[in-house]
């Protein structure tokens, strides 16, 4: 009898670890679940991002009609791409550098 009882609580621990610690466990299923809410997390990130691109090329198809005022806000999303991304001024327009000190030089030299 004591030998039954002792084979089964073995068998009854041995089925509670691998519940607990074993493949698809609850330990797994809790890491699961923590990478699909990392992963809803980024999900949604990107739609943010995706929805602030499609705004973007619907103003710059809407500036890319005939007809479209100068002063109209999807022009000035083309004239603010072609300014940072191209570097591209005005006709008239002065451009000027400002290199602030120690970016973007070389380290002078000390003598010895």
């Amino acid at each position: 009898m004591r030998l039954l009882l002792a084979f089964l609580l073995l068998l009854v621990l041995g089925l509670q670890a691998k519940l607990w610690f074993g493949d698809g466990g609850i330990l797994a299923l809790h890491r699961l679940e923590d990478q699909i809410q990392a992963r809803k997390a980024a999900n949604a990130r990107l739609r943010e991002r995706n929805a602030a691109l499609a705004a973007e090329v619907e103003d710059l198809r809407r500036a890319h009609r005939p007809g479209t005022p100068s002063d109209d806000p999807a022009m000035d999303a083309i004239e603010e791409r072609a300014r940072l991304e191209m570097g591209m001024i005005r006709e008239g327009e002065t451009f000027f550098l400002v290199v602030e000190p120690g970016k973007g030089q070389a380290p002078t030299p000390t003598p010895p």
